[in-house]
């Protein structure tokens, strides 16, 4: 009959986890800037307004601005995008211009009136040209 003891374990657990969390925080991060700068890169600040379905031109500059990225410890995952900012709005451009929609404005006056959007994303396509490189940055990430 032959018996097993065992001591230790091979490895330490909480090394484990502390340097997979160290590397999913770091690349993750390093994602989020590079999908922010690629965003940001693909708005244009311009007075002619784009054409629906490509990305929107900034006008004040506002948009390009607010574009921010902050990694989640709570869900170990990143997040990227505009800030919801108010100019004569209710605060949902950034949401309007990615997806389009119908929005009530209110003029300078109280005037109320509806404002139909054509989406013009900027985020998604975004993510999608970064997306490709994310298993590279995985790659020998946890030491």
């Amino acid at each position: 009959m032959i018996t097993f003891h065992m001591k230790k374990m091979f490895f330490d657990s909480k090394k484990v986890v502390s340097a997979t969390d160290r590397a999913t925080r770091r690349v993750l991060s390093r994602f989020g800037a590079f999908v922010r700068r690629t965003a940001k890169g693909s708005i244009r600040k311009r007075k002619k307004i784009s054409q629906p379905g490509n990305p929107p031109s900034s006008h004040s500059g506002l948009l390009k601005k607010f574009i921010y990225f902050g990694y989640d410890t709570g869900r170990r995952a990143v997040v990227v995008g505009a800030m919801r900012f108010t100019r004569r709005g209710n605060g949902k451009a950034p949401e309007l211009l990615e997806h389009g929609g119908t929005t009530t404005l209110t003029d300078r006056r109280g005037k109320k009136k509806s404002a139909d959007y054509n989406p013009r994303p900027f985020m998604g396509p975004a993510f999608e040209k970064e997306s490709p490189k994310l298993p590279d940055m995985w790659r020998d990430s946890v030491y």
